[in-house]
C-alpha cells in the first residue's frame, strides 16, 4: 500500500513537473515572439538587421541625439489649429500632459525671430532676396499669380500638405519640451486616424477586403510594398515610444512616472495578440528607417551648401559639421535603400498616385484629437514626405543634380522635420534593444 502511494506521489510530481516546464517553454515562445523576425535582411532594402542595429547604436544615433539638441533643429514651426478636412473632431486625451506649449519670441534664437522669411535666412541669402526685389513694375495682381504658378511647381513635387509659416495660427514649438510619448490619446478617434490611412490611402489588392496582411502585401508591386511599409514603419515607431515612456500613475508607495511597458509592448507586438503580424511590422520600421538614411545620403550636395543658420555663429558651424559626419556614417551600406528601380516602365504612372495618397496622409493629421499627438504626426509625415521629395522628385535623377538644381528647395521645416524624424526612427530601433533585454531578464528570473 504504501509503494502504491509513493508511486502515485511521484508520477503527480512529474507531471508536475512536465507542466511547469511546458508552461515556462510557452512563456519562452510568448517572450520571443515580438523579434522572431527580426534578423537577416530588411525587406525592399540592400542591408540587414543585424548591421543596421549595429551602426545604429554605434554611429547614428549618437550623432542624432548630440544633432537634435541644437537650436536649429530643435524649435519646429507648426500649425495646430488646423480644422480637419474630412470630419468634425472634437475628442480629447485623457492626461494634460497632451497639452502642446509654443515658445515665446525670446526662448528663440536670433536667426528664428520673427515672422518674416527673411528671419530665417542666412545673411548672404538675405542680402540676395533684397537684391532680387528689382521688378517694381509688376502689379499686385500679377504677384499674386506669379507666387500662385510658384506654390503650384512646388507642390507638383511635395508629398506632404505644408504650414502656413505666415498664418497667425502658426507656432514655434521646442521639440525637446515636448517629447513624444503616451498620453492616453485612445478608442474610436485614434482608431479612424489608422483606419483612414490603411483602408483609404494605402494601395490595397484588388481582391482585399480592407485587410492589410503578409499575404495582401506580398501579391503588391514593389511601389506599393514600400508605401504600405513606410506607412507600418512610422505605425510601428509610434507604438514603441508610447510603450517606452508610458505613464505609470502613483500611489501611496510609489511616484508616478514615465517608464517602459513591458506588458503594453507585447500587447502591441507579440504574434499570439495580432495575428503573427506583430514581428513584421517591427521590421517595416527598418525599411522605413533605412529609406530615410539613403534620402539625407542623396541630399548630401543640398545638404553641404545649407548654412543652417540660427544666428547663433558656433551652434550653425557645429551643426554642419554634425550633419557631414551624419552623412558618411548613413553610407555603411552601398545603398541602402534603392529607389532608381522603382517607378519604372509600366510602373510609372503610379508615381503621382503615390505622391497623392502620401499628401491625404499628411491632411489626415490635422484630424487627431490630442496636440501632441498631432504635433508628431503632422512632423513625422512631413519627415517621410521630404525623404520621398528627395528620392522621388520629378525633375531629378541623381544626386549630383539633386546639389545643382535651381528647381529644388527644401523648407527649414522640411529639414527639421526630415532629421527630427529620422531620430524618432533611430531610437525606436535603439529602444527595441532595450525591449528585447527587459523580456531577457523577466525570462530569467521566471526560470530562476
Amino acid at each position: 500500500m504504501f509503494r502504491k502511494l509513493l508511486l502515485v506521489r511521484c508520477c503527480i510530481l512529474l507531471l508536475s513537473v512536465k507542466l511547469l516546464n511546458s508552461q515556462n517553454e510557452s512563456r519562452k515562445v510568448s517572450q520571443t515572439q515580438c523579434f522572431c523576425e527580426l534578423q537577416g535582411q530588411v525587406d525592399e532594402c540592400c542591408c540587414d538587421v543585424e548591421t543596421t542595429d549595429e551602426v545604429n547604436s554605434q554611429h547614428i544615433r549618437p550623432l542624432l541625439e548630440r544633432l537634435l539638441r541644437y537650436n536649429y533643429f530643435r524649435f519646429f514651426r507648426v500649425n495646430l489649429k488646423k480644422e480637419c478636412p474630412f470630419w468634425p473632431d472634437d475628442s480629447r486625451c485623457m492626461l494634460k500632459d497632451c497639452h502642446v506649449d509654443s515658445c515665446s519670441e525670446d526662448e528663440l534664437p536670433s536667426g528664428l525671430k520673427n515672422d518674416i522669411p527673411t528671419a530665417m535666412c542666412s545673411p548672404e541669402e538675405t542680402q540676395e532676396l533684397e537684391l532680387s526685389k528689382v521688378d517694381e513694375s509688376l502689379t499686385v495682381d500679377e504677384r499674386e499669380k506669379f507666387e500662385t504658378w510658384k506654390e503650384y511647381d512646388d507642390e507638383k513635387m511635395n508629398f506632404c500638405e505644408l504650414d502656413n509659416e505666415t498664418s497667425e495660427s502658426s507656432q514655434y514649438v521646442d521639440l525637446l519640451k515636448n517629447p513624444e510619448r503616451y498620453t492616453g490619446y485612445a478608442g474610436t478617434s485614434a482608431n479612424r486616424i489608422w483606419k483612414a490611412i490603411y483602408e483609404e490611402n494605402c494601395f490595397r489588392h484588388s481582391k482585399a477586403k480592407n485587410v492589410f496582411n503578409r499575404k495582401s502585401i506580398a501579391d503588391l508591386c514593389r511601389e506599393k510594398r514600400v508605401f504600405y511599409r513606410a506607412i507600418s514603419g512610422m505605425h510601428a515607431s509610434i507604438n514603441i515610444h508610447l510603450c517606452a515612456n508610458y505613464y505609470f500613475a502613483g500611489n501611496l508607495l510609489k511616484k508616478a512616472r514615465w517608464h517602459h511597458n513591458t506588458a503594453e509592448f507585447q500587447r502591441r507586438f507579440d504574434a499570439a495578440t495580432t495575428s503573427g503580424e506583430g514581428p513584421g511590422w517591427l521590421k517595416n520600421l527598418y525599411t522605413l528607417y533605412l529609406l530615410m538614411l539613403r534620402a539625407v545620403v542623396k541630399a548630401a550636395p543640398y545638404l553641404e551648401k545649407e548654412s543652417f543658420y540660427t544666428g547663433v555663429k558656433d551652434e550653425d558651424l557645429a551643426v554642419k559639421q554634425l550633419i557631414l559626419q551624419l552623412i558618411e556614417s548613413a553610407k555603411f551600406c552601398p545603398r541602402t535603400f534603392n529607389e532608381s528601380d522603382m517607378f519604372k516602365g509600366q510602373s510609372a504612372a503610379l508615381k503621382e498616385e503615390f505622391r497623392l495618397h502620401f499628401w491625404n496622409i499628411s491632411r489626415i493629421m490635422d484630424c487627431v484629437g490630442c496636440d501632441k499627438c498631432r504635433l508628431w504626426g503632422k512632423l513625422q509625415t512631413l519627415g517621410i514626405g521630404t525623404a520621398l521629395k528627395i528620392l522621388f522628385s520629378w525633375e531629378l535623377s541623381s544626386s549630383k543634380e539633386l546639389g545643382q538644381s535651381k528647381h529644388f528647395h527644401l523648407r527649414r521645416t522640411e529639414l527639421v522635420a526630415l532629421f527630427n524624424a529620422l531620430g524618432r526612427y533611430s531610437t525606436s530601433i535603439y529602444e527595441l534593444q532595450t525591449f528585447r533585454h527587459l523580456e531577457e531578464k523577466v525570462q530569467t528570473n521566471d526560470e530562476l
